[in-house]
């Protein structure tokens, strides 16, 4: 399928080293797919679900000991250990290449190793990025077949380049002990073994899409950041984008396909990415953003037509399902959270007999769905694009019980880098209002970071004074908690009101006031028409506890001093800062 040499010669080595049976090139053909999905089932792959109810889709299940990303066996391995910063595992390149080498050796014997060539990107797109994962599982196949742009036509893009990703899994003997999922940003390489999970075999994914890109990034002058896109429609058809970063479990998909309440006709959301973006600055001088990926890998429990029906008619066909229980009924799915009634029987994730009364969950907490991003209700006309679409504001939020408000505006570009860097969640028990631990996990991206996070900063302070129009930055936090312990912000569909404002203000139609952590909303600016919410509740979610904050400056600054004399100037400014107004 290539004549190009650097590509050959990789996958020589490779060959040698894995010694598999057969090689097969992926061309991403329908009919290689379709003779993929048809061995798979002939060998217990897959189960090919109920094709009238589910067309195209299929259920998969891993080991018992192999159902989620392993950020202990996640590695950056730079040649010096300080580029792989405090928040890393770090391990020499030469030590773990030794190490993993040995493990490859002879691991494909009697297998087929697939060579996937895949695009991060659309298409002629100057954002996109090449690589090409070896495999030994047809299951990483047929999802990086949805998840990535795969086969013939990347290789024409590629030509005779030696510029694409070098990206080795094998499932090897699902060892535990002998797992690895390593980037070695230096050589534009990732290398995965002994797991047939998703998160750490689609190595198009968190691997070579946040990890390797953020690294890629830091050295090109773009970014790679953990963030969702979405194009938000007012009712006289302008069409405004945002990207926004949240910590797991602070419904980031959710948001990413916000479905407007009844109230507030006339508005639309359209999704362009629900997880990861692409930024760079564009001709005009503002960031534009890309999704380099092409499918959604989502959470299934609590996945419902009442949370997010947008996500749940993008399965309804040409869908994997890893992890959820199988409804023995009518040969569909299940899951916690769906709103189709619980099945009397099913097989649940590890392939057992399952009934409601056993008081076991039928599906995996984490278990998952790969479907094709162009099958979304709310998809966006410029998913394509091959120049992204203009970001007018960069979102961060966290989860947080009492101390930060619904919404405030960074009041600059630095300070707002700040606030990303700050972000955080909280475990919270509701029904006490008890707060539990604060987790930092600046701009989300904590597990995702392929180099020095203090760099990481530098580079976010540094992009800031090249972007002529730079978005404006906010924070959002849906969690906050009354006394009781109840939510005060309805959230879903309602958090609409809060992007409206936020768009105004960068558009300079909305008025804020000037407080020591930012630019907050008057109450009166935010829209709560059709809402049940009073104004002292609206006034609460809008106000800061200088008492709270300072408690939090203290573990903002416990988190910064893993960093040294690394943290930016910028930051260390910015903390000092926030410090003094609080004390006004």
């Amino acid at each position: 399928m290539t004549n190009n040499q650097a590509v050959l010669s990789w996958l020589e080595e490779m060959k040698k080293l894995c010694n598999p049976d057969n090689v097969v090139w992926i061309d991403g053909s329908e009919e290689q797919k379709k003779q993929l999905e048809d061995e798979s089932v002939a060998e217990g792959e897959l189960i090919r679900l109920n094709q009238e109810k589910l067309p195209g889709c299929f259920l998969h299940r891993t080991a018992e000991n192999d159902v989620a990303r392993v950020e202990n066996r996640t590695f950056i391995c730079t040649s010096k250990k300080e580029d792989a910063g405090p928040t890393n595992n770090w391990e020499d390149p030469k030590v773990m290449y030794a190490k993993l080498n040995a493990l490859y050796k002879d691991s494909m014997v009697g297998r087929t190793m697939y060579v996937i060539p895949y695009m991060m990107g659309p298409y002629g797109s100057p954002f996109s990025k090449i690589g090409i994962e070896l495999t030994d599982s047809r299951y990483v196949v047929l999802n990086m077949m949805i998840m990535t742009r795969v086969g013939k036509k990347v290789m024409e893009e590629l030509g005779d380049s030696p510029d694409f990703v070098h990206c080795l899994h094998a499932k090897k003997d699902i060892d535990e002990e002998n797992r690895y999922i390593v980037q070695f940003p230096e050589d534009n390489t990732i290398m995965s073994v002994n797991s047939g999970y998703g998160g750490n075999v689609l190595l198009g994914k968190k691997c070579f899409a946040l990890r390797i890109a953020s690294y890629m990034g830091w050295k090109e002058g773009w970014m790679a950041e953990h963030m969702l896109i979405l194009g938000l429609e007012n009712p006289q058809g302008e069409v405004k984008y945002i990207a926004a970063a949240f910590p797991s479990a602070c419904g980031k998909t959710n948001l990413a396909m916000l479905i407007p309440p009844e109230s507030l006709k006339g508005y639309k959301v359209w999704t362009v990415g629900d997880d990861i973006a692409w930024l760079r600055i564009g001709p005009d001088g503002r960031l534009w953003a890309i999704n380099p990926e092409a499918g959604f890998f989502g959470v299934a429990p609590g996945t419902s037509s009442k949370t997010n029906p947008n996500a749940l008619k993008t399965t309804l066909k040409n869908t994997i399902f890893t992890n959820v229980a199988l409804d023995t009924s009518d040969n569909t799915v299940w899951w916690e959270g769906l709103d189709k009634p619980t099945p009397a029987h099913a097989i649940d994730w590890k392939g057992n007999e399952w009934t409601p009364d056993m008081g076991t969950k039928a599906a995996h907490p984490n278990s998952r769905f790969t479907a094709p991003a162009s099958q979304c209700p709310c998809i966006s006309s410029e998913f394509e694009a091959a120049g992204g679409v203009p970001i007018s504001a960069i979102v961060f939020g966290g989860r947080r019980a009492k101390t930060a408000p619904l919404v405030y505006e960074s009041f600059d570009w630095q300070h707002g880098v700040f606030v990303g860097a700050t972000m955080a969640s909280e475990t919270t028990a509701a029904a006490a209002g008890a707060v539990g631990v604060v987790r930092r996990d600046p701009m989300a991206m904590i597990p995702f970071c392929g180099y020095n996070m203090a760099n990481y900063f530098a580079h976010w302070l540094e992009m800031g004074k090249k972007i002529p129009n730079p978005p404006k930055i906010f924070h959002v936090n849906w969690f906050r908690l009354d006394d009781e312990g109840h939510f005060m912000w309805p959230g879903f569909g309602d958090n609409l009101r809060v992007l409206n404002w936020i768009i105004d203000r960068c558009e300079g139609k909305a008025d804020a006031k000037k407080t020591a952590i930012g630019y907050l909303p008057n109450a009166s600016d935010i829209n709560v028409d059709g809402l049940d919410i009073d104004k002292a509740t609206l006034e609460d979610l809008l106000s800061v506890d200088k008492a709270v904050w300072k408690e939090d400056v203290a573990n903002q600054k416990e988190f910064f001093s893993q960093f040294g004399d690394d943290l930016p100037d910028g930051i260390k400014e910015e903390l000092a800062a926030l410090e003094a107004r609080l004390s006004e």
